[in-house]
C-alpha cells in the first residue's frame, strides 16, 4: 500500500485502488503518524497537533475515537493484507507501522539524499534522474486537502524547503552534464516562483551569459536587484555582483562556471522529517 502526503491526502490500497478518508481530522492525525513513521507519538502531540493549546476536555476521548474509526477503515476499506497491523498502541500513545517506501515523503526524502550522494560522488546523469523521480512525486501543496496544526505545519515547511533542494540539486547536475541552456526556461519559472532565492537568480544569469545571451543576463541581473531592492532594501550577494562585472566585461575564451557563483544550502535539509517537525 502507499500513503501519499505529497499533495492532497490518500491512501493507495494493495490492490491499486485510491481511497481518501472523509473525516480530516481522522486523516490529519494519520498525516502526523506518517511523518514519523515506526516512531511513538504520543498522545499529547496529537492533541496539540488537532486541537492546538486549547484542546477541548474531551480531547483523550475523541482522540481514542478517531484512532478507533482509523483501524476501523483500514479494515472495512481492505485497505491492508488481511491481519496487518498498521495502527498500534505503544505507551504514550501510538505508531503507524509501515515501510519506508509505502510513505511519499520518506521516497521523497530517500531520492534527493540518493541523488545528493550520486553528485558528490561525480554520477551527474544518475543524480539527475534520481532527483527528477523525487521531483515526479510532488503532486501539489503538501496535505492540502486538510486542516495542519502547529506540527505538521513545521513538516510541511521542511518538505517545501526540500523541495527547494532537490530543484537546486536538479539544476547542479544539469550543468555538470553541459545542459545550461535547457535549464534556462525552468530557470525562469524558479526565480518567478522563488523571487528572493539568489541561487535561482546566480544560475540564470549564469545560464544566459554561457549561452551567448549577455544583454538578457544583464536584463536578469537587474531584475535581481529591483526585487532585493524594493522588497528588502538589499544589494545582490557580492558573488552575484562579480558575476555581473564578469557578464559586462568578458574575457575572451572566458567560459562561465557556475561553481564561481554561491553554492547551495547545505545537504542537512535532508534530515529525518520527524526531527525537523518536533516542538518538544
Amino acid at each position: 500500500m502507499r500513503f501519499n502526503l505529497i499533495g492532497p491526502f490518500e491512501i493507495v490500497a494493495d490492490d491499486g485502488r485510491t481511497y481518501v478518508p472523509s473525516t480530516p481530522k481522522v486523516c490529519q492525525a494519520l498525516a502526523l503518524l506518517l511523518t514519523r513513521p515506526n516512531e511513538i507519538v504520543t498522545a499529547d502531540s496529537l492533541i496539540q497537533e488537532l486541537w492546538g493549546q486549547k484542546p477541548p476536555r474531551s480531547a483523550l476521548t475523541t482522540l481514542q475515537t478517531y484512532i478507533y474509526h482509523a483501524r476501523r477503515m483500514f479494515v472495512g476499506e481492505e485497505l491492508a493484507a488481511a491481519g496487518r497491523t498498521l495502527l498500534a498502541t505503544r505507551a504514550p500513545g501510538y505508531v503507524i507501522q509501515v515501510d519506508d517506501s509505502e510513505v511519499d515523503i520518506k521516497i521523497f526524502e530517500q531520492l534527493i539524499a540518493r541523488g545528493h550522494s550520486e553528485l558528490q560522488d561525480g554520477d551527474p546523469e544518475s543524480a539527475v534522474h534520481h532527483l527528477n523521480q523525487a521531483l515526479g512525486l510532488w503532486r501539489g501543496p503538501v496535505l492540502s486537502s486538510i486542516p495542519s496544526g502547529d506540527l505538521l505545519a513545521g513538516s510541511i515547511a521542511h518538505l517545501d524547503e526540500l523541495r527547494i533542494r532537490a530543484l537546486e540539486l536538479r539544476i547542479e547536475g544539469q550543468t555538470r552534464l553541459g545542459r545550461q541552456r535547457e535549464s534556462i526556461p525552468e530557470l525562469r519559472l524558479l526565480v518567478h516562483a522563488y523571487p528572493l532565492n539568489e541561487w535561482f537568480h546566480g544560475q540564470l544569469i549564469s545560464a544566459l551569459h554561457g549561452s551567448g545571451r549577455r544583454a538578457e543576463a544583464l536584463q536578469a541581473y537587474q531584475n535581481l536587484y529591483r526585487i532585493l531592492n524594493d522588497e528588502l532594501g538589499l544589494e545582490p550577494s557580492p558573488e552575484l555582483q562579480r558575476l555581473q562585472r564578469e557578464v559586462l566585461n568578458p574575457e575572451p575564451s572566458e567560459v562561465t562556471s557556475l561553481s564561481r557563483v554561491a553554492a547551495p544550502r547545505d545537504a542537512r535539509a535532508v534530515a529525518p522529517l520527524w526531527m525537523s517537525s518536533m516542538t518538544g
